[in-house]
């Protein structure tokens, strides 16, 4: 049994010799093929490495061409662009050019056209025209600004026309002399000429028209002679209040009123306080050696609130010190409603005048801008009502409130006064009536 065990442990032994030497052969032969391959693939992947190199720099190469052209033609789309803007910026230059030389000629012949010149016919350039135009305003301007003598006629200031001699000085101004009536012409509107009404000018007409240059030169300055000018006149205070209107008239109303009590209560207040130093003296010499009913008797036929109130404080003056005081300041208080009388109505007057004013400067624009709705503002003089109402109200607003609030404080402080001087004038009696009765 021994035996076969051992038998059989020899032959697995050499089974598993056998069996590791097949595969080892066979590990062998495994790596031999893989060493094989694996140097195949090295050498397909260095000759895949060098085409790729090889495509690389190909690439690279064009990349670089392709750049360097792309460089090339911007430089070229550049320089193209430069030139097309400034062959843009030529065309335009040369069309403003045109414009521009087209519209010198228009306004060459419009401005010349009016003294007859014409500045070349249908077959002349622009240039030509314009050469033409500078030639013929050079002559026009020495003619126009020499002084020259023409016949003609011209309006006197009555509406007749006359003939005469016309002084002109340059384009800006003429005179006219005639047996009626010499002198500076302004415009009469459509190219005519008329006397201006002021006399000063005579003796410059004469002197120019003599050919000597006066000491004095009155002179009517114009513009052109297509529009009239309207005659000078000297605006008098009817004209002012006429343009202030209805609103106008209602602040020199209310102004006239306001002077009015102004003057009353002035008048009033000198009554008020007219006498009061005699008064108080007349009391002082008779309440001490005579007594209060002499002293009463003394002032009977003076009149006015310091005599009232000092009458008041005589009769009361034998009572309590306390009453006396309360009948003292309850007479000045009876006399405070007559020296205030009108007082605040003057202050009211002073303070709705203004407004009054400007009530008058809304209506007047109104006014103005209804009028540039309908007719629009060509014709300055068509405005002119409505801003002078608008200007002379709020004039007269502020003409009537000055015064009449300087003068109504003045009043006010003046009547303060007079309430002070009473009351002191009544308890200096009270004192010195206090004083002579304790001794």
């Amino acid at each position: 049994m021994k035996r076969f065990a051992t038998i059989l442990a020899l032959c697995f032994a050499l089974m598993g010799s056998l069996s590791a030497d097949t595969l080892q052969d066979a590990y062998l032969k495994e790596y031999t093929f893989l060493k094989a391959q694996k140097e195949e693939l090295s050498t397909r992947m260095q000759k895949e490495q060098r085409a790729q190199e090889a495509d690389i720099a190909k690439a690279t190469a064009e990349v670089s061409a392709l750049q360097d052209r792309y460089v090339t033609l911007s430089r070229e789309l550049t320089s193209l662009e430069r030139t097309i803007e400034k062959s843009g910026d030529a065309l335009k230059e040369s069309t403003s050019n045109r414009e521009i030389v087209g519209s010198i000629v228009t306004q060459a012949n419009m401005s010349l056209g009016d003294y007859g010149i014409v500045l070349g016919d249908a077959n002349a350039t622009d240039i030509q025209k314009i050469a033409n135009a500078f030639e013929s305003a050079i002559a026009l301007n020495h003619r126009l600004a020499s002084l020259r003598k023409e016949r003609g006629s011209f309006f006197l200031p009555d509406g007749s026309s006359v003939e005469g001699d016309i002084v002109k000085i340059g384009n800006i101004a003429a005179y006219g002399l005639s047996a009626k009536g010499s002198g500076a012409l302004a415009p009469a509107g459509n190219g005519t000429y008329k006397l201006w009404n002021r006399s000063e000018a005579d003796a410059t007409a004469k002197a120019l028209y003599a050919g000597t240059m006066p000491q004095n030169l009155n002179i009517f300055i114009y513009e052109n002679l297509d529009k009239e000018v309207e005659y000078q006149k000297e605006k008098t205070f009817d004209d002012t209040l006429k343009a202030g209107g209805v609103i106008g008239y209602s602040i020199l109303g209310l102004g006239a009123i306001g002077v009015l009590l102004i003057i009353i209560r002035a008048i009033f207040l000198i009554g008020a306080g007219s006498n009061t130093v005699r008064i108080t003296q007349i009391v002082y010499e008779k309440l001490p050696k005579e007594g209060s009913e002499k002293a009463l008797e003394a002032i009977a036929n003076f009149h006015g609130s310091t005599a009232r109130v000092i009458k008041a404080t005589l009769r009361n003056i034998k009572k309590e010190r306390e009453h006396i005081e309360d009948i003292v300041m309850e007479s000045i208080l009876n006399e405070s409603s007559s020296l205030d009388r009108f007082g605040n109505i003057v202050l009211v007057i002073a303070s709705v005048a203004p407004l009054l004013g400007l009530l008058g400067t809304v209506t007047g624009m109104i006014a103005t801008f209804d009028i540039i709705t309908e007719f629009g503002t060509g014709d300055p003089k068509m405005l002119s009502g409505g801003i002078s109402e608008a200007l002379v109200t709020t004039m007269f607003g502020l003409i009537v409130a000055i015064p009449l609030l300087l003068l109504g404080n003045l009043l006010s402080g003046w009547a303060g006064n007079i309430k002070d001087s009473m009351e002191q004038s009544a308890l200096h009696i009270v004192n010195l009536y206090e004083k002579h009765k304790t001794r």
